[in-house]
Order: structure tokens, then C-alpha cells, then sequence
């Protein structure tokens, strides 16, 4: 994609004097002339930052202004290891609230909607923003969080609940809660933002059946301001990238190089005006590609990335095989006998390797044997080798509150 005049100049903006705001970037730098970063071929010649990058700077070493500048602190929401830890001005998050508010208006949501937000809040950025924007926008806000699931329909139903925020996993759980106790017609949603995962079409179209809400799915990460740096619209499923805050490359994740419009790679991130934390060519290793067809709802100042097909470090590699959980979902969802919902399983059994597959039925009158067999023929077609397939019944794999964890990997 090319770099627009404006997004030039505030990437200049952004390095000048950068080295001497930030510890971590005279590092990241060191030998490098950024006074000398003239153009768009220039810019592309800077190196990349990584996750692992910012866990170095822990505590405060992304930090790119004095600490008395900084009115907040966010963390990525790994359970492991050291966490990253991203401070915000008071300017980063008035930024993110007209951010999020903006990926509201392109849902259609109103001031008159009532938004029930279930991600979590804390040191996690979902809840907050999810929040910020909605108040920004001066739609009702309704911020229940995470979990209990009886308290979130009785809000839904009294409240009379208009827009409904989760991860994909959490609208599922909600929509099959609705359906198994009867109160669809007391359920008042019209909309459904969700992000936060990838979740595949048949997931989706799950939701609808239930819900029969239009549905959007919100992008964004805790190192890069949180969701709501992108949403889709009523013209498709792809995701529009607000270009004024945030420039995007497409990049191949093997050779680190900037691949055109179109081309599916690994999405890599730079913040034009964030200042507690600065972000510079941010390996974000999420899937996609760059739209470069104008979008039918008109909004075409904004850059448009396909939905999140996966990410770049999720692959596993089983007898040689490099296999990615998108694969699995995309084979399952061309069964109609089996539900969206899946769980691998790696275990290193008999001095090899072995995948086992479990898979929903949609119904207790689906033949088990037969569908478990036609998927694992299916995926030995389309990967290269065969899964224990075991089918079970519908709702027996566990629904989330958050993400869903799919993959278990077991080896040694």
C-alpha cells in the first residue's frame, strides 16, 4: 500500500528526536540516521519490533515520555512469561476513545443503543475501550464484563440491551444459552461486536441463526491501542484501519518483505501519533491482506485488511507437515453434520506424533463413525495426513467466557 503524504509526514514527526525520548528506541536504532527516513523506500529499510522486544522493556522501557506525563498503563493479556506493559497519555486515550467511538458509527450504532460489553476490564484493554468509545459516542453503556452468564441475559432482557461486545467464543456460549431457555423473542440485539480471536464462518453463521443480529468484527491489540483501531462495515466482512493513527504493511513473514496489495502476509503496524509508546513496523504475526478494491459503504479514505485468517505463529508441525488451526476449521465447516466447534489435541505417541481431532455433531441423530472418518479423510486429502477423528456430542467441548483454546499441544 502506498504511503499517503500525510501519514509521511507523521512518521517523520514520530522519529524525530525519538532516540532521545526513548531508552528502548536508541537501542532499537542504534547506528541508524532517522533524520535521514525521507521517504516511504526509506522507511521500509527500518527494522522490524517484536513482541519479545517490548517484554525486554519490561517495566516502563517502551516509555517514549516522562513519567509524569503518563495517566495510564495497559498489558497484553498473556498469561505467561514477562508481560508487556504499554503506557498511555492522556492525548493516547482521548486518541483510542474517538478510535473506538468511530468503529461504533461504521457498525451503525447510535446514541440512542443500549451496549451491553462483556470483555474484560483491568490491565486488559478491551473492557475500557469497548467503554471509552461508547461514551464517547453517548450511546448507553452497559459494562457488565466477563462471566455470569444468568446476570447478562436478565441485563440483556431488562435493559433491553440493543448492541452486544464479546469475543466470538462468549456471543456462541450466550446465543446457545438464549436458544436452550426459550427467550429469544425477550432478547432486543441488533448488533454484535466481536473480536479479540479468529472465529471462522460457520461460528458466525451460528450466531446469526440465534441471535439474527448484523455482526462486525472489531481489530486491534493492547500493543497498538487496543481493539478498535479497525472494524468492518455493512459493505463485507473486510476491516477498515483508521489510516490517520495507524499505517499498515503487509509483509512475508519468512522474508520480512513488503509484499503488494492483495498479497495475504503477516500484518505489521506503526502508530502515527501515539506518544507514551510508539510503536515502529510492529510485527503483529495476525494473517491477511490489504482490500485493494474500493468498499461498497462509500468510506474509502480508510484502507480495508481482510478478516484475521490466523497468525503466523500459531502453525504446528506434525510429520513434517506445517498445519495451521484455520485449516481444521476451514475442513470442519464444510461438514453440515458437524457444529463450528473443535479441539486438537498434539501427543507424541509410539515415537511419532499424533494429532487427535474432537469435533461436534450437530445432532445426536448424525452417525458419529461416519462423520469422524469423512474428516479425517478429508483432512488427509487437503493437509497430507490423518487425524484421530473423535466426534461427540453437541456441547460437550467447552465454551468460553474469553478466547477459546483450541489447540493442546502435549508433546515433549
Amino acid at each position: 500500500m502506498d504511503m499517503q503524504p500525510a501519514q509521511l509526514e507523521a512518521i517523520k514527526k514520530q522519529l524525530a528526536g525519538l532516540k532521545e525520548r526513548s531508552p528502548f528506541y536508541a537501542k532499537k536504532f542504534e547506528g541508524i540516521d532517522l533524520d535521514a527516513i525521507q521517504t516511504q523506500a526509506d522507511f521500509e529499510k527500518l527494522p522490524f519490533s517484536e513482541k519479545a522486544d517490548l517484554r525486554d522493556a519490561y517495566p516502563l522501557g517502551l516509555a517514549a515520555v516522562p513519567s509524569e506525563k503518563i495517566t495510564r498503563i495497559h498489558s497484553s493479556s498473556g498469561t505467561t512469561g514477562t508481560p508487556v506493559i504499554i503506557p498511555y497519555t492522556q492525548k493516547d486515550v482521548d486518541d483510542w476513545a474517538i478510535q473506538f467511538a468511530r468503529c461504533y458509527e461504521y457498525a451503525g450504532v447510535t446514541p440512542q443503543d443500549r451496549v451491553q460489553i462483556t470483555p474484560g476490564y483491568g490491565l486488559w484493554t478491551a473492557g475500557i475501550g469497548f467503554q471509552a468509545g461508547c461514551e464517547r459516542l453517548g450511546a448507553m453503556a452497559v459494562p457488565m464484563g466477563p462471566g455470569n452468564t444468568d446476570k447478562q441475559l436478565k441485563m440483556m432482557q431488562d435493559l433491553e440491551s440493543t448492541v452486544l461486545c464479546a469475543t466470538s467464543s462468549y456471543a456462541l456460549l450466550l446465543a446457545e444459552e438464549i436458544e436452550k431457555r426459550g427467550i429469544r423473542d425477550q432478547i432486543k440485539l441488533r448488533k454484535l461486536i466481536f473480536g479479540s480471536e479468529r472465529s471462522g464462518e460457520k461460528t458466525r453463521q451460528r450466531i446469526r441463526e440465534v441471535l439474527g443480529c448484523d455482526m462486525y468484527d472489531i481489530y486491534g491489540l493492547t500493543e497498538v491501542y487496543g481493539p478498535g483501531i479497525g472494524i468492518s462495515c455493512d459493505g463485507g466482512d473486510y476491516m477498515h484501519v483508521w489510516s490517520d493513527y495507524i499505517y499498515v504493511e503487509i509483509i512475508d513473514p519468512e522474508t520480512g518483505e513488503v509484499l503488494p496489495d492483495g498479497e495475504p502476509g503477516e500484518i505489521v503496524l506503526t502508530t502515527l501519533c501515539k506518544e507514551g509508546a510508539p510503536l515502529i513496523r510492529f510485527r503483529t504475526h495476525d494473517l491477511s491482506r490489504i482490500i485493494p478494491e474500493p468498499c461498497p459503504c462509500g468510506h474509502n479514505e480508510h484502507p480495508r485488511i481482510d478478516i484475521i485468517k490466523g497468525r503466523s505463529d500459531d502453525m504446528m508441525k506434525i510429520h513434517g507437515v506445517n498445519v495451521f488451526p484455520s485449516q481444521i476449521e476451514e475442513i470442519i465447516a464444510h461438514f453440515e453434520d458437524a457444529s463450528s466447534e473443535f479441539q486438537i489435541r498434539l501427543s507424541h505417541l509410539d515415537g511419532r506424533d499424533t494429532m487427535r481431532l474432537y469435533v461436534e455433531a450437530v445432532s445426536g441423530m448424525v452417525d458419529f463413525a461416519d462423520l469422524g472418518r469423512r474428516i479425517g479423510a478429508a483432512v488427509k486429502s487437503k493437509i497430507g495426513f490423518t487425524p484421530l477423528v473423535k466426534v461427540v456430542e453437541l456441547g460437550v467441548l467447552p465454551r468460553s467466557e474469553k478466547k477459546t483454546k483450541r489447540v493442546f499441544d502435549e508433546r515433549d
